[in-house]
């Protein structure tokens, strides 16, 4: 292009536009290239409900989770994320939860489903998503009940698996901060 612009984006910008730019000039392959990378249509028929307070952030997952089947539900809240479980008790097959949001925070939510009466035989795991690392806020995840900790930034090979060992076992892989 005369102006030196090798290619432009259109406004609203999309963060699955923005890595397919990337990628494109980097001429990366996104994920394909190991066993952990993400297999089309792996978890179709799986529903996971992800309760996070940042759009972007929801947004980030939902694209990198796009190509796998999944069938996302997001909640701004950890109070919203309680109610959508309470409403529906066999509707979600995992959550992602985030430990810092408004109105009720990961924690407080999780120990609030984990005690909801029609829950107490199901197998539901929830994975903390959250920039605190410290061993002692894993600690509160997994006091809390939780089944797992990613921190964030967000990795998509520690994802998956997260998402294969959950699914493989009925048990989640614990992540550990390094």
């Amino acid at each position: 292009m005369n102006a030196g612009v090798d290619k432009f984006l259109l406004k609203p910008l999309f963060s699955s536009d923005i890595i397919d730019c990337i990628n494109e000039f980097l001429d990366v392959s996104c994920y394909q290239d190991d066993n952990t990378g993400i297999v089309d249509g792996e978890f179709a028929g799986k529903k996971m409900l992800l309760a996070e307070d940042v759009e972007i952030n929801r947004e980030i997952l939902m694209t990198l989770l796009e190509n796998t089947g999944f069938s996302i539900d997001c909640a701004e809240n950890g109070k919203e994320a309680l109610d959508m479980v309470s409403a529906a008790p066999d509707k979600y097959d995992i959550v992602f939860m985030d430990l810092q949001m408004p109105v009720m925070g990961g924690i407080e939510a999780t120990r609030r489903i984990r005690s909801l009466p029609v829950l107490q035989d199901a197998e539901l795991p929830i994975i903390a998503m959250t920039a605190n690392v410290f061993q002692s806020d894993i600690d509160a995840c997994f006091a809390a009940g939780m089944d797992g900790h990613l921190g964030k930034p967000l990795d998509i090979d520690k994802i998956m698996d997260v998402l294969r060992t959950c699914f493989a076992n009925r048990k989640v892989l614990v992540e550990r901060a390094s």
